[in-house]
């Protein structure tokens, strides 16, 4: 089977809202299964992919994999509306939501790439550092949403002890830790806490430095990840909103302004050099 997992959670710990779409999705292939004289578990070796993720399809609580699309579209002989449907659908932007499918692709990815730009990203803050930006958001939020958002974020984290197979990357523009948000003990504890997330081995951290003459990253932060079936998605988010990328075209040039941005940061160690020199003139 290409997926047997057991339930993936959001960062709030429970099952997803599922978005309008994903769950049109689902009621359309829960129908061409029924229609083909399947269940979701005489179904699963037909098409290699576990019962419970056909299950996590039909009720729009997962964004299916291209292979999964193909492999349904022969076995339930969809003549090619599968594949229609779901090419509209990874074509859909959305909010919050579209951050939840993210999560879930988060937690299975084997390479995830991090440009940031605003803020220290939420896999590397301290406690101390996410509650500073919490308590900045305009509107306010209640004390009952801080915990519950840095509950999520905390859960969030294990990935980088949990997944030593992943390989991630972060390019950090050095301005983040010269703002000193939350103050001068806040942004020791933070350079601490990534230095010493830097020193596992399947991390990598590099620093934008200040002065840079050439930058490619100028049109914001970005995300990319690489699923086990080796498709890749994007996450570009503003003030309001987010942009889930499934487009191949788009992903193109947001891989090729990461790899230009790979060799225009510091590199690993001088970042290392450069936070230390930071931490010691707070």
């Amino acid at each position: 089977m290409e997926d047997s997992s057991t339930d993936h959670h959001y960062d709030g710990g429970e099952p997803p809202e599922p978005s309008g779409s994903l769950r049109t999705f689902g009621a359309v292939y829960q129908g061409f299964r029924e229609n083909a004289g399947f269940t979701q578990e005489s179904l699963a070796p037909e098409i290699r992919y576990s019962a419970h993720y056909i299950g996590s399809v039909e009720q729009g609580r997962r964004l299916p994999s291209k292979k999964f699309i193909d492999r349904s579209e022969d076995t339930l002989h969809a003549n090619g509306v599968l594949r229609k449907a779901a090419k509209r659908l990874s074509k859909q932007p959305g909010l919050a939501r579209w951050f939840r499918e993210w999560a879930v692709l988060e937690k299975q990815a084997i390479s995830l790439f991090t440009y940031e730009c605003r803020l220290v990203p939420g896999l590397l803050q301290t406690e101390a550092y996410g509650r500073t930006l919490f308590t900045q958001q305009v509107p306010h939020l209640d004390d009952d949403k801080i915990e519950a958002q840095w509950a999520a974020r905390s859960e969030r984290q294990r990935l980088l002890r949990e997944r030593p197979n992943t390989a991630f990357s972060f390019i950090l523009e050095e301005h983040l830790f010269l703002r000193r948000m939350g103050g001068a003990e806040v942004t020791r504890q933070l350079i601490d806490h990534v230095l010493e997330i830097s020193e596992i081995r399947n991390v990598e951290t590099q620093l934008m430095p200040l002065v840079q003459e050439k930058h490619a990253g100028l049109d914001g932060p970005m995300r990319l990840l690489e699923t086990p079936d080796n498709e890749w998605f994007g996450y570009c988010e503003g003030q309001r909103g987010g942009l889930f990328i499934s487009d191949a075209k788009e992903l193109s040039v947001l891989q090729m302004r990461y790899a230009r941005l790979l060799s225009q940061a510091l590199t690993p160690d001088d970042s290392r050099s450069l936070l230390m020199q930071i931490r010691g003139a707070l």
